[in-house]
């Protein structure tokens, strides 16, 4: 068995033939080579995936539904990491498509932040190697352009070493503002005799909006564990608003703690260290959920939820 250190490349592909050989050459590489191979992939992908492997005798290839896993894209490198884990000492390799036509300008971004993050996430793993594929054909040029910069290898045509790529670009993303929202509906300043009031708020919200029972629940459970970091964490206090964009409601909690680590809520807390476990949740809550964090303006955390 090959053992290839960490690798993460980026394919760039514009027809299903380029794709199909992208991700089943890859896939077929490692399956001779003995590795433990996985397949994080849109069932469209998956499916092609599949059927150009049916020549061999039993491709022993770990599929994950992307649009399921990575629907949060903050559930990727825990999905990532958990493979690695499972297959013990053997080398990994993976393909995964982390976005798709169709996705929201929020999760587009998360995306990027998520291909950055992975640089740090697996920096010290020896055994991965991971291709990374983007639609070329349908895809927006900002997130093509920043795939150079969360890869340090690009394929478009030619494979070739980015040199643009930054190991430091997860702090930067990290590190801004978020968009500014346009019709804020409630705005509500609170501190730690707030929380329940703050728990009603966001009930009555969800169900004035249309979210199912469970959907509002898991929103409320996921605002519960945010506030409650904030008031732990974040100086005490903060402010909730809440506001729709199109089929979504979106709970924001700001406060002026700072979180220097950006991989905070995709490692899975340990049950001996306390903490860590809110944002951790949050991301198997929602269906997306965005954090920035710097000095001197503090922390901001997005939690989207859609009907």
């Amino acid at each position: 068995m090959s053992a290839p250190g960490f690798a993460h490349e980026a394919l760039v592909y514009r027809d299903e033939p380029t794709y199909v050989d992208a991700a089943a050459s890859f896939a077929r590489e490692g399956l001779l080579a003995g590795e433990a191979v996985f397949a994080i992939l849109p069932p469209a992908g998956a499916k092609l995936l599949r059927e150009s492997l049916v020549d061999l005798a039993d491709p022993d290839v770990v599929v994950v539904d992307a649009c399921e896993v990575g629907r949060n894209p903050a559930r990727l490198i825990p999905a990532i990491r958990a493979r690695v884990t499972e297959a013990g000492d053997r080398p990994v390799r993976g393909v995964v498509e982390s976005t798709w036509p169709g996705r929201t300008e929020a999760e587009r971004a998360e995306v990027v932040l998520h291909e950055a993050l992975v640089n740090l996430a697996f920096e010290e793993t020896t055994t991965l190697r991971l291709r990374c594929l983007f639609d070329g054909s349908a895809l927006p040029e900002d997130l093509l352009t920043a795939v150079a910069h969360t890869h340090p290898v690009v394929t478009d045509g030619v494979r070739a070493v980015s040199t643009h790529f930054d190991h430091d670009y997860a702090h930067d993303r990290f590190d801004t503002d978020l968009p500014t929202p346009t019709d804020v509906t409630d705005v509500v300043h609170f501190c730690i005799d707030d929380l329940p009031e703050l728990r009603d708020l966001v009930t009555v919200r969800a169900k004035q909006f249309g979210l199912p029972r469970d959907r509002a629940l898991d929103l409320t459970l996921a605002t519960n564990e945010i506030v409650t970091n904030s008031i732990c964490h974040g100086g005490e206090r903060g402010t909730l608003r809440l506001w729709t964009d199109t089929d979504t409601l979106i709970c924001e909690i700001t406060d002026s703690g700072h979180i220097p680590n950006p991989l905070v809520g995709r490692l899975a807390p340990l049950p001996a260290i306390q903490g860590g476990r809110g944002i951790w949740l949050a991301n198997q809550l929602c269906d997306l959920v965005t954090i920035r964090s710097h000095t001197p303006q503090g922390t901001a955390t997005r939690l989207h939820v859609r009907r």
